[in-house]
Order: C-alpha cells, then sequence, then structure tokens
C-alpha cells in the first residue's frame, strides 16, 4: 500500500515534469526553426541595424571590424537573437498552457489581455527606441566627436550597445502590465499609488537621463512616454478593482438573509 500511495504522489510531479519539457523542447526548436529561416538575411539584418548609426557617420567614415571573426559571429548573434524576439508571442503561450489550468476562471480572463498587452508592449518599445531614441542617442555623439578623432565603431561593441537598449525600452514598456499586476494582486491600492505619483514622474526623468543624452529634449521624450504608460497601467488596476468591488457587492446582496435561530 505504502508504495502505490508513493506513485500516486509522484505521478503528478512527473507528468508536471514531462509537460514542461515538452513546452521547453517547442520554445527552443521555434527559435532555431526562425533562426535557421532569417540567417540567410542575416548581413541585412544587421545593416538594417546599424542604419541609425551609420545615418550619422562622417562622409567616408564606415563601421569597422576589431575582431577576426567578428564579420561573421556579430551579424551571426544578432540573428539568433531577433529570432529569440520573435519567437515572445510563442514563448509566453506556452508559459500560459502550462499555468492556465491552476488558474480560476476570473483570472483567466485577466491573464490573456495582460499576455496579449505584454508582448505588444515589449515591441513597442523597441519600436520607440529603434525610430525615436537612437536617431537622437547617435546624433549626438556625432556632434560631440572631439576634432580630429574620426567615429568609425566596432560592429560588436555596436550590438551590444543597442541590444542592452533594445531590452531595456522593451521593460521599460511593461510598466502597465506591471502597475496593473500591483493593483490587482493587491501589493499596493490605488491611492497609494496616486500619491506616488510625484516620485514616479521624477523617477521617469532620471531614468530618462541615464538612457538619453544629456539633454532637456531627449530626457522628455522618453520620460513622458513612461509616465503615461504608468498612468494607463493605473486607470486600468483602478477600474477592475471597482469592478470587483461591484462584483463583491452584489453578490453579497444576492445571498439569502441567514435564518433566524
Amino acid at each position: 500500500m505504502s508504495t502505490d500511495s508513493e506513485t500516486d504522489q509522484e505521478m503528478p510531479l512527473v507528468a508536471h515534469l514531462t509537460e514542461l519539457r515538452t513546452r521547453l523542447l517547442r520554445c527552443v526548436v521555434t527559435v532555431l526553426l526562425l533562426f535557421a529561416g532569417l540567417f540567410y538575411f542575416a548581413q541585412d539584418i544587421y545593416a538594417l541595424v546599424a542604419a541609425p548609426l551609420r545615418a550619422f557617420l562622417p562622409a567616408g567614415a564606415t563601421m569597422i571590424a576589431t575582431g577576426v571573426a567578428s564579420p561573421f559571429l556579430t551579424p551571426f548573434k544578432l540573428t539568433l537573437v531577433v529570432a529569440l524576439f520573435l519567437s515572445i508571442p510563442v514563448i509566453l503561450q506556452q508559459i500560459w498552457g502550462f499555468i492556465a489550468p491552476g488558474l480560476y476562471a476570473k483570472e483567466k480572463r485577466i491573464a490573456v489581455p495582460l499576455l496579449i498587452s505584454s508582448i505588444l508592449l515589449f515591441y513597442a518599445g523597441m519600436a520607440f527606441a529603434y525610430f525615436v531614441v537612437f536617431p537622437l542617442i547617435f546624433s549626438f555623439f556625432a556632434s560631440v566627436t572631439p576634432e580630429g578623432v574620426a567615429m568609425m565603431t566596432d560592429i560588436g561593441q555596436y550590438l551590444d550597445f543597442v541590444l542592452t537598449l533594445f531590452f531595456a525600452f522593451g521593460v521599460a514598456f511593461e510598466i502597465p502590465v506591471a502597475t496593473f499586476l500591483l493593483i490587482w494582486v493587491g501589493i499596493v491600492d490605488v491611492q497609494t499609488l496616486r500619491k506616488s505619483r510625484p516620485y514616479v514622474i521624477v523617477g521617469c526623468f532620471v531614468i530618462g537621463m541615464f538612457l538619453t543624452p544629456p539633454d532637456v529634449f531627449s530626457q522628455t521624450l522618453l520620460a513622458l512616454p513612461m509616465w503615461l504608460l504608468f498612468e494607463s497601467g493605473l486607470f486600468f488596476g483602478a477600474m477592475i478593482k471597482k469592478h470587483e468591488t461591484l462584483e463583491a457587492q452584489t453578490a453579497s446582496e444576492d445571498q439569502p438573509p441567514a435564518p433566524l435561530p
């Protein structure tokens, strides 16, 4: 009997581990398939990512490769990262499929929009970095290059720099989701966040100071979207909390009165 009891306890864990392995394999296969399809265009992808810097290089200047294998490894690395970024919807879908059975119906209704919003906001942050922030940064760097110094950036260092900014802005644009979750889970309430609004605005400008050139225009251009994203998360968090409160009140009113003793 003890053996059967132990098997009954172990089987759910084994089944979960097997499912987790299957979903991880699906994620890895998705990344590898996308990488295989994109590898032929690796040079074109790098040229596209390098375009914001190349637009501000002095006439006759080019990017350089200081490593022997850099001309091959740098586009290779970029293509792998692009495949990973493009696989994010599939990866999140696999994560969702793994945790969804343990959620209540009400939690599932909220989790699905959150997942979709997270994906779209992450891509929006990357697009914002590429189309808005990169031109500002590289224009500033080109304008402050000392006289007599040739601006010729190494392709490997450039890739590390832009990938860091892509990831930073992608995560920064998740502010509405993070704010919503903090309110929904009950870690903080809406009133506390509203009172903290001045500190949030200052924090947005501090982050903008570190991620953009040292001028007020660039800092404001980054700080304002971050603040507006915080406000949107605060708005939707307050709305869902109000809806849950009304549901709770309605449910309590619909309950029959307790019988008299």
